[in-house]
């Protein structure tokens, strides 16, 4: 018999959203999610706000109005936010050299590699040249120096190879030398808190008792065919130095050396509606309950084009704007490319979508991991079922 509470949905959605509350619970009801959290923010308010099903896999605990899941390369949305605050007080240029703000990269030919190569994923640094642990890469100092002591891969500002770890990283050494904070704490004192975002940049043992348990995929990520021979059989591939250097133990991500790490790609804590509270800065035109964070020019910026083609390290093609992916017809083929719109999500299916014309935010997390690279079948038909939504109820852009 099931329990009821596996099925009830949590919170409230405007009317003309209903068919987006239906979909999310039969979602919960038929096991598609264990527990999740799906938002939409129109002008900054929460239009939809919903929580459902199980924080743990045995089925004990309910997924709450707090739960707060690991939600991986989601944060590097906020990584980039945090970054784009910066630019917007003039205190980091993106067109500048890496190096003005972080000297020592400059070594190995990298003098030429600009922050926005860093924000797009085109900085032919991808991942570590040096063979690392996990633990190693928790290790702020000497991930770092090892990060700035390298040769870049290819040459910066031509394709994009997804930094799917390191990404923190290299924004987040630029943040401090900036500021003198590590990312998590800039992100914390200027973004979350300000806000009132419950979004972490790894997790303090006082808020352990409100994370969610993760149902881990049944399979391995569904890489492209090419992609997964050069894993398997090419050592020096671009893929193959980034997919398997570090080596990602699902069993190292329940560590304290993980939660409590400074990482700022990957081990980001949150949930649907912190995700949109902070990303609806973004939708907003820089502004979201009287807190100002960033100005339209700013965010214009985010829409610059700065790579389109296959990635180098996912194998997939991919339209890289400033610190967010850009609409294709490969990620996205319900979205117009060129529309304003721009997005990212986290390994097992988070995702968000931020909307400029409509003045949106589309925010899913949950913890049943899928296999995927990016976002998943159950995302894709939430976002679709959003956007019906607001067409029926009269949401255009403008």
């Amino acid at each position: 018999m099931t329990d009821v509470s596996s099925t009830v949905v949590h919170g409230d959605c405007i009317p003309g959203f209903e068919p987006l509350r239906q979909l999310f619970a039969s979602n919960l009801k038929t096991g598609v999610d264990l527990g999740a959290s799906v938002s939409v923010t129109i002008n900054g308010e929460f239009a939809v706000d919903l929580w459902g099903g199980w924080s743990d896999v045995a089925r004990t605990r309910p997924w709450t109005e707090d739960t707060l899941t690991l939600v991986y390369s989601t944060t590097k949305m906020m990584a980039a936010l945090a970054a784009l605050i910066l630019v917007d007080r003039g205190e980091l240029d993106l067109d500048a050299p890496v190096a003005k703000y972080w000297p020592e990269f400059a070594a190995q030919g990298k003098g030429g590699v600009l922050v926005r190569h860093v924000l797009s994923h085109t900085s032919g640094v991808c991942s570590w040249q040096e063979p690392v642990t996990m633990t190693d890469v928790c290790d702020w100092d000497k991930s770092t120096a090892l990060l700035a002591a390298q040769a870049p891969w290819w040459k910066p500002g031509t394709a994009s190879g997804y930094q799917m770890i390191c990404h923190g990283h290299l924004i987040g050494e630029i943040v401090r030398r900036i500021t003198g904070q590590k990312l998590s704490l800039f992100f914390a004192r200027e973004i979350a808190g300000p806000l009132g975002a419950d979004f972490h940049m790894g997790i303090d043992p006082a808020n352990y008792h409100r994370l969610a348990d993760q149902m881990q995929p049944q399979s391995r990520p569904k890489l492209p065919l090419k992609a997964i021979l050069s894993i398997l059989f090419l050592p020096n591939s671009v893929q193959r130095k980034t997919f398997r250097n570090p080596l990602n133990d699902p069993a190292f991500r329940l560590t304290d050396t993980y939660r409590q790490a400074e990482m700022g790609a990957a081990n980001g804590y949150g949930n649907a509606h912190s995700v949109s509270r902070a990303l609806s800065v973004l939708a907003n035109g820089g502004v979201v309950d009287g807190v100002r964070l960033l100005s339209p020019k700013t965010i214009d910026r985010i829409f610059e084009p700065q790579s389109k083609g296959i990635d180098r390290v996912l194998g997939i093609p991919i339209t890289w704007g400033v610190g967010f992916a850009l609409p294709d017809t490969h990620l996205v083929p319900f979205l117009k490319a060129g529309s304003k719109v721009c997005f990212w999500g986290g390994y097992g299916g988070s995702m968000t979508f931020i909307d400029l014309e409509r003045r949106i935010t589309v925010s899913f997390v949950m913890n049943k991991l899928d296999g995927g690279i990016l976002g998943s079948p159950r995302v894709e038909r939430i976002l679709a079922c959003a956007y019906d939504c607001m067409a029926n109820a009269g949401i255009k852009g403008d």
